[in-house]
């Protein structure tokens, strides 16, 4: 009997994708950013006036690890005093409906196990 070549290769995961939402969702200040960002609140010191618990360190790896993956960037402007703002990037955009959609499988999970 002759063997048959194989069609398919065994599927492994997204690594950097999956390390990626990882990180984010280990970091317990990204989604809370995310959401400063939604409401329109995109400069370090006011993101840490709005949030109880967060400080300007633990803020600036948060900031750091979301530019690092391309979610976030940095604007500088040339004034005095100086000012910074934080954007979404296009990429920053997608992952961001990729974490949308698995909080609401998270809920459909949640209402078929009855939470």
């Amino acid at each position: 009997m002759k063997a048959e070549k194989k069609m398919l290769l065994r599927k492994s995961p997204p690594k950097k994708s999956a390390r990626m939402v990882e990180t984010i969702y280990g970091c317990k200040w990204s989604l809370t950013v995310y959401q400063l960002l939604a409401r329109g609140i995109n400069r370090p010191g006011e993101m840490v006036r709005s949030v109880e618990g967060l400080t300007t360190k633990v803020l600036n790896e948060c900031l750091r690890r979301n530019m690092d993956f391309g979610i976030l960037e940095r604007i500088s402007y040339a004034e005095i005093p100086p000012r910074v703002e934080y954007e979404v990037t296009v990429f920053g955009g997608k992952f961001m409906k990729i974490l949308e959609d698995l909080e609401k499988l998270q809920e459909e999970i949640d209402r078929l196990q009855g939470h």
